[in-house]
Parts: structure tokens; sequence; C-alpha cells
């Protein structure tokens, strides 16, 4: 199934998963990753799809207010447009995580998948993503962003009417979902009273990964080999986002939902907003994880037109240079070709690009097309 454009009521609808996990207080941590020993919250099949109803952290974080009503009824957004689970955690007692650790996102899960090992490849395909709002929230805060020096400008005026800012300093940017004529989705961001910028949606999961083996609990916001918090655009639906099992049972967990975002997320966040997302989680072994990604020991992703090699680093030059190498060892497994002419190719005709440079350790990806090498390959 692909994205729909109908009106988001997905909520009160069958889920398209055959399990449904709902967010709550009992299903979620805030602000950090399941660790190796949490107990799952749901058990699947291998090769079962799975409906996750996520919730986004914006107009839930305590410098918003920690309550989502009056955040976005402060937007002329009515409580019974406000999603009952996001209103649920707000006001529970969960915390976010161990101090020092933590980081804003609501993260469901974990999701034990049977017969999965260490040694395997987790394959998360992305089914459909449906919209839970007609609005979302874009945030610059805490000194991070890529000028953390210069924004948020705690003396800064602004002319767009629903900038505004919060607690902390915190600057929140609210945009709605608008329709044209021929069912196209858009988000626009008022710029001034009398301009507002259209940008086409592209909803995609920020956060997918599975539980890292080790006894320390992670922090949510910086990705890693287990997965996180990658922010790629590019996993929407139909795509493939390969994660190498590091525990029994995989541990596979999602959150931080958007409705679109610019390689880079230059301000901190994206068009933040829930999602109702469902995923099929398969095991791929032996000889078949080989060829998907050549045993990279790292995440991989793959779209109908894209293979798509990751690089994770605090440093944005050391994050190339893997992102590079993971590349070359792909072509070089997949198709047999030597280094210095999977080089030249990559030099010649491959695209990356940079993910994030948030999340404290950045990303890039590199884009291979599928349509430069024979069918089969």
């Amino acid at each position: 199934m692909t994205l729909t454009t109908a009106d988001p009521t997905p909520d009160s609808l069958p889920p398209d998963g055959r399990h449904h996990l709902t967010t709550t207080p009992d299903t979620v941590r805030w602000g950090e990753l399941p660790r190796a020993d949490s107990a799952p919250v749901l058990k699947v099949a291998d090769g079962d799809t799975v409906t996750l109803d996520l919730v986004s952290h914006e107009g839930i974080l305590p410098d918003q207010g920690r309550d989502p009503v009056a955040f976005f009824g402060s937007y002329g957004v009515p409580a019974e447009q406000v999603p009952r689970d996001a209103q649920e955690i707000a006001a529970s007692d969960l915390a976010r995580g161990p101090e020092g650790m933590l980081g804003p996102h609501v993260v469901t899960g974990p999701v034990a998948v049977r017969g999965a090992r260490p040694g395997d490849l987790l394959a998360v395909r992305t089914l459909s993503l449906y919209r839970r709002t007609h609005y979302g929230i874009v945030s610059n805060r805490h000194t991070r962003g890529s000028l953390p020096d210069e924004l948020p400008d705690p003396a800064a005026e602004f002319t767009g009417p629903d900038t505004r800012r919060a607690q902390e300093g915190t600057v929140s940017t609210f945009c709605t979902v608008e329709r044209d004529g021929d069912g196209a989705e858009f988000g626009v961001l008022r710029c001034t009273p009398t301009l507002s910028a259209r940008f086409p949606l592209d909803p995609f999961v920020g956060i997918m990964g599975v539980t890292a083996d080790g006894p320390d609990t992670l922090g949510s916001v910086p990705p890693g080999r287990y997965g996180g918090n990658l922010d790629i655009k590019h996993l929407t639906c139909g795509s493939t986002l390969y994660l190498p099992v590091r525990t029994d049972g995989a541990g596979f967990y999602a959150g931080d939902p958007h409705f679109a975002q610019g390689n880079g997320e230059v301000a901190l966040t994206a068009l933040e907003a829930p999602l109702r997302a469902t995923f099929q989680l398969s095991v791929v072994r032996g000889a078949a994880a080989r060829r998907v990604t050549g045993l990279l020991g790292e995440p991989f992703a793959e779209t109908r037109t894209h293979w798509i090699a990751l690089g994770l680093d605090a440093d944005l030059d050391e994050a190339m240079r893997q992102c590079v190498r993971s590349a070359l060892g792909f072509l070089t497994a997949r198709t047999g070709m030597d280094r210095a002419t999977a080089y030249a190719y990559l030099s010649a005709a491959a695209d990356f690009e940079v993910s994030q440079v948030v999340d404290q350790i950045k990303g890039v990806h590199c884009l291979i097309r599928k349509a430069d090498f024979p069918a089969g390959t």
C-alpha cells in the first residue's frame, strides 16, 4: 500500500498490519532506546506485519508546557484533534530517560521477532504511512541545530505569524496540511501575514532500529550501527531498511514520525507530526544476507529505484568517508567489481547526501541507482 491522501482518520479504522501496537506509557520509552534486557511489548513471527501508532514529541515536551491540548489549542487546534495517546503520555509520570542522556523522542517498542539471532539482518519494509493530524511543528531548541551559536536568537522578532518562542527559548513553527485540486498534499508554513511557503509532503519514520548489545542505556538522539535516529528522508513507503541483528529477537522499535524533511534537517527538527505506520518485519540470513548488503555490519537501505549506503560519525568528514567505504563494500560484494572500479563508478554516478547534522552523530547517505546495473544484480 502506498501513502494515502485521505483525510487523517486512521485511528478509527482497522489497522493494515496483522498486529496493532498502540503507543501508551506501557509500550514506550521517552528519550532513550530499548536495551538488550528490555522485555518485548509484542512478539511477532518472521514476516509478520505490525501497525504502530507513532506519537510525535512536539507539543508534549516540557519546554512546550507538556500539555498538547493547550499548546496546539494556541494555534487554533480543537482538543478533539489532538491525539489521545499524546495527551496520555504528556499527562503520565513517564520519565524521559537517565539524566544527561535525555532525548525528546517517544520510542515505541521493542517488538521481538521470533527466530532473529545475532548475525542475521532484520528487513524492515515500510508498507503504509497515514497522517494522524492535519498539522505539525518544526522546532529549534537548546542551542542545537546547524547554527547553535546563532539560533535560536533570544532577541529575535518573528515575521511568521505561527512562529513563536516557548519556554527555555525554544522556537517552534506551526505548519498545516493542505490539498490541491489534484489531491496532492502540501505543508504550508506562514512566512509573513501575506506570504506562505508551500512544500510537498513525503512522510517517513525517523527512528527505526534494533536493540543494541551490551548493558548500556542509549539515548534516542544519536544513531548508530543499531539504526535508531537515522533521519533518512528516502525511507518512505516501499523502502526497506536492513538492520544487523545484535540481540535475540532483534528488538525492533520506531519513533520520531515526520511529514516532511529536507536533507540536513538544519534547524534541529523536520516537520514533526504523528503517523500510523505499518511495517513488515522479516529475518534475512546467510547467503541472502550477504547478497543484500555484503554483511557490512551497519544499516543499509533500498527503495524501488536506489540502494542506499550509510555513513555515521560525529565528524561530518568522517561520516562521508564511512559512507564511501560502505558503498564500496556493497558494490564489491553485490557485483564482484574491484574497489578501484567501484570507486570510479561512485564518483561518476552516485549521489552523496547529508541526512542530518543535528543528532550528535551526523549522517551521510549514498544513493546508488539500480537502473545503472543489469536486472538481477
